[in-house]
């Protein structure tokens, strides 16, 4: 079906007893590109519970190699939309690495990742670390308990390497940050250096996600930076061992997007409308009845057109939980949220957060005021879309009106000193004041040396 009339009409599709309302699409046959992890979870559940069908919308879903293969497949229209790392929409529209205006109407969840290290280096790590009566490592654990082992390798004249997924990912940005809370300097990035590694004291680098674990079994990384389910497979292999999740460095951290062209948004408006509504149906499915859904969706993501994974090995942190060293399983309710505390809207102070980390490793080269981050965020991030297909959903009787927030400004209230692994409190509405508050990364009024 091919229509560009603006507006929709009523349909007969069904979603239990509720009528869906099908939008006059623009575009109905699309594919949509992933990468194999758990938090492409909505994407699936779309089709497989079929609200993207319930939308009129013909879907393929098509796993991606790598972060920069999915990313210029939305640039060159291979792919209509994307599971996408925060950090590429905003880094594409303001021109570092690929250019291209790219938006997110939806974000997909929050937590998620975590910083697992080889079996070597946490048995070096465990006599920093304080215990708890019953002899188990006390959590978070803090880049503290690593420095004394990097310092180490430093004397014996070896790198410490560690891996992370795409230079503009949380990942990277998460693993910089507890690292530089304890001490350690991540290095940085330069317009005529983009390995991110001047200074540094541990190297970072780049690695597929479904790959961290052999690499890190072949001993190329010692430690990296992941989502799931890609470190509850190195505590089930047996070759390393989870220290630390985002859920403890920034308790409910905001993670991916779903990324599409401003172009395709423009030319398709009515089209974004519907993909933004299945999504958000799939992450209320996700969350509702107190992650009732959940070993539901682990069995699907398990399947190898999706994760691929071992469903026991999802499941480990997908429900509840969070498996650390052998044996160490720890509850974990909120590792993986999906819809519950506005994880969907996509707000400004997320969008900052990922502006002000790639100004504070030199990312962002030069000074910017307060006004360039939020006019940069409204550029990317697309509350509005996101609230129009809410209210859709709501007049349906798909969503309830009190879980979206009709009357936000975009911005989160400050998230507490106490929910940041540094003890620093981070406010949106004052970027340059909180890149000032950090102690290890440039300052507001610095310049990366070129």
């Amino acid at each position: 079906m091919k229509n560009i009339a603006i507006g929709f009409i009523a349909s007969t599709i069904l979603s239990g007893p509720a009528v869906a309302q099908l939008l006059a699409l623009e575009k109905d046959e699309l594919t949509l590109g992933f990468i194999k992890l758990t938090d492409m979870a909505p994407l699936a559940v779309a089709y497989e519970q079929g609200y993207f069908l319930d939308e009129g919308l013909f879907v393929t879903l098509e796993a991606q190699a790598n972060w920069k293969v999915l990313l210029d497949g939305v640039i060159g229209g291979q792919l209509d939309g994307a599971h996408m790392l925060a950090g590429q929409p905003l880094a594409a529209t303001i021109g570092y690495g690929t250019e291209a205006h790219i938006i997110t109407p939806f974000s997909m969840d929050l937590n998620g990742n975590g910083i697992t290290v080889s079996n070597t280096v946490w048995e070096a790590m465990k006599p920093n670390i304080p215990t708890m009566e019953d002899g188990r490592p006390q959590h978070p654990i803090s880049a503290e308990a690593l420095a004394p082992v990097v310092e180490s390798y430093k004397a014996s004249g070896k790198p410490f390497n560690m891996g992370m997924v795409f230079p503009v990912s949380t990942h990277n940005y998460e693993l910089r940050y507890w690292l530089a809370s304890g001490g350690l300097n991540p290095g940085f990035y330069s317009p005529g250096d983009n390995s991110g590694q001047i200074g540094a004291d541990v190297f970072l680098s780049v690695t597929p996600p479904p790959q961290m674990p052999a690499t890190l079994e072949a001993g190329t990384i010692d430690g990296y930076c992941v989502g799931e389910p890609w470190n509850q497979q190195a505590v089930a292999k047996g070759i390393g061992v989870p220290v630390i999740t985002d859920y403890e460095i920034w308790k409910n951290n905001p993670e991916k997007v779903f990324g599409i062209s401003a172009e395709f948004a423009e030319a398709n408006p009515n089209t974004t409308l519907a993909l933004t509504k299945a999504l958000i149906r799939a992450a209320i499915w996700l969350d509702e009845n107190d992650n009732a859904n959940r070993e539901e969706a682990v069995e699907i993501l398990s399947r190898p057109e999706y994760v691929g994974a071992d469903a026991d090995v999802i499941a480990a942190s997908m429900t509840g939980t969070f498996e650390y060293e052998k044996g160490d399983v720890r509850e974990v309710p909120d590792f993986n949220v999906f819809f519950r505390y506005n994880a969907t809207y996509p707000f400004y102070s997320d969008a900052i957060w990922y502006l002000t980390q790639m100004r504070r490793w030199g990312q962002i080269a030069e000074p910017k005021t307060n006004d360039w981050f939020d006019e940069t965020a409204r550029e990317v991030y697309r509350p509005d879309i996101y609230l129009e297909a809410a209210r859709m959903l709501v007049d349906e009787g798909l969503a309830a009106e009190a879980d979206f927030p009709w009357d936000s400004d975009g911005y989160k209230a400050p998230t507490p000193a106490a929910d940041i692994i540094d003890g620093i409190a981070y406010d949106g509405r004052d970027p340059n004041g909180y890149i000032d508050s950090l102690t290890i990364g440039l300052k507001s009024g610095e310049s990366a040396d070129g």
